[in-house]
């Protein structure tokens, strides 16, 4: 996809794990094993945002939004070649004639702002550990990246004809949540909870937070289908991740690993 420089580039729709009012920052459940596929997920996704993008830089944030970014009007041929799509002041994104379906993997890697990619590995790290632990290291790789893919396809089928680059984790990072919380739906999850200018932190089950989340995300792409507006996240994304990860846990959980987390007595939560 070529670009046309500009001043200032705008990341256009994107995926960030987001709550309304509440942020998830730990949980009770402790791991056996080390979580190297999170931690190298993690570290993969910082090094593509400091030296592929640029740390948010204007020139390398454009071109790496427009070139490794999911657009689905060109990957299903949908939009003419030769589109641009404005990503900001004096920036275009010129769509082609090539499907560029290798895309839909590099847009897990493309973030579009600080506060966009620490937000999206924070969440990876607090959930992510667990599932890894619950399958081992080479199931974890797949089930991240199928969980990505049918983010991806979910949002293109919803929407077919956008235009709009696609970059974030947090596809792949809502199939985590949706094995989260299959598999661990009782585990507590420290929460800071904001309520106008008051902050605090409560402490609640892991089904009520990721539940709430999920809602969140099917409440907000209805209001969107419905009402013809498109935000600035791919609602769409989350739910097919969420949904994959419910489906695919089942697949990919060792049952081994569960019984000996079981045994440890490490997924009830206090109390109980």
């Amino acid at each position: 996809m070529p670009w046309k420089n500009a001043k200032k580039a705008e990341r256009g729709k994107a995926g960030e794990v987001r709550f309304c009012c509440v942020f998830p920052y730990k949980d009770e459940n402790p791991t056996e094993l080390t979580p190297v596929i999170t931690l190298g997920i993690i570290v993969l996704n910082v090094l593509a945002w400091l030296f592929v993008q640029g740390a948010g830089a204007a020139e390398p944030l454009a071109r790496s939004v427009c070139q490794l970014g999911l657009i689905p009007g060109e990957v299903l041929h949908t939009v003419p070649p030769g589109t641009a799509v404005p990503l900001g002041e004096g920036l275009r994104c010129v769509l082609t004639a090539e499907a560029n379906w290798w895309t839909i993997v590099t847009s897990m890697f493309m973030h579009g702002g600080w506060l966009h990619l620490l937000g999206n590995m924070w969440f990876l790290w607090v959930f992510g550990n667990n599932i890894e632990d619950s399958m081992g290291h080479t199931r974890f790789v797949v089930f991240y990246l199928l969980c990505g893919v049918a983010a991806a396809a979910t949002q293109m089928l919803v929407d077919p004809g956008s235009r709009v680059p696609m970059v974030g984790a947090s596809g792949a990072i809502s199939g985590v949540m949706g094995a989260y919380i299959l598999l661990y739906p009782r585990v507590r999850v420290h929460t800071l909870l904001t309520l106008g200018f008051f902050l605090t932190t409560v402490t609640l089950p892991a089904y009520v937070i990721l539940g709430y989340w999920f809602l969140l995300q099917l409440l907000f792409g209805t209001v969107g289908a419905v009402s013809g507006a498109q935000g600035g996240v791919a609602v769409w994304a989350h739910v097919g991740g969420f949904v994959a990860g419910l489906v695919l846990i089942k697949l990919f959980a060792n049952p081994e690993f569960l019984e000996r987390r079981r045994g440890g007595m490490i997924i009830l939560p206090r109390d109980v």
